[in-house]
């Protein structure tokens, strides 16, 4: 897949037409809204189940193919965000999942060819992802609290150390906090290890305050309950 060609942007704008349509479902139609993020909930613990028996099948469960990755662990609170409507589990995922799937998306690091089911499941997690924070935010089920931004950096920051204090002791690379991935993402342009890792910190703060703008009017109307 060519980044930024034509299908790659046809699957980008399928996501997003996708996440506007059921957020504007949810906000519309309170009864819709409680169906809409329970099939989401449901529909990524499948996918991710049916990835997992693909994958260990294949490759076996080795330290290195761990479910470990920032978007393995939002895409599980994505998971339990839907079912729960839990607001530090909404909050978290909505910065972290939408910053670290936003990005993945948009520099889709693929290692085996579309349309093969790896590069599938890639978009069907990460577009995932992205659908059910804005989804949950947008359409009004959960709308984030004041202090947001913060409580979701620390948690990153401290999911962060763990993995990093796993790759010490597995030599892994986990959140690429070793080494840069070798397909081009946005990490090529924030210089080499380690400057990289704090000058990704610093891009992270940042879009969880871009992030957090268009949400502060997500929270002006009370949260359903669902």
């Amino acid at each position: 897949m060519r980044l930024a060609g034509p299908l790659h942007l046809a699957l980008l704008a399928a996501i997003a037409g996708l996440a506007a349509g059921l957020a504007a479902l949810s906000r519309r139609r309170p009864r819709a809204a409680r169906a809409v993020r329970l099939g989401l909930g449901w529909g990524l613990a499948a996918n991710e189940l049916c990835w997992w028996a693909f994958r260990y099948s294949h490759e076996g469960l080795h330290l290195w193919n761990l479910p470990l990755q920032l978007c393995d662990l939002t895409v599980w609170l994505s998971v339990f965000a839907c079912l729960t409507v839990a607001p530090w589990v909404v909050e978290f995922d909505y910065f972290a999942g939408l910053a670290g799937a936003g990005m993945a998306l948009l520099t889709p690091d693929l290692w085996s060819p579309w349309p093969s089911y790896p590069a599938i499941y890639f978009f069907l997690a990460h577009g995932g992802i992205v659908i059910a924070v804005v989804v949950l935010v947008f359409g009004r089920i959960c709308p984030l609290r004041a202090g947001a931004v913060w409580r979701a950096y620390g948690l990153l920051l401290g999911w962060a150390a763990l993995a990093g204090g796993f790759n010490l002791l597995a030599k892994t690379n986990y959140m690429y906090l070793c080494r840069k991935p070798a397909s081009e993402t946005a990490l090529n342009l924030l210089g080499p290890w380690p400057v990289y890792l704090l000058a990704g910190a610093g891009l992270a703060l940042a879009l969880f305050w871009l992030l957090w703008l268009p949400a502060r009017a997500a929270r002006q109307e009370p949260p359903r309950g669902m």
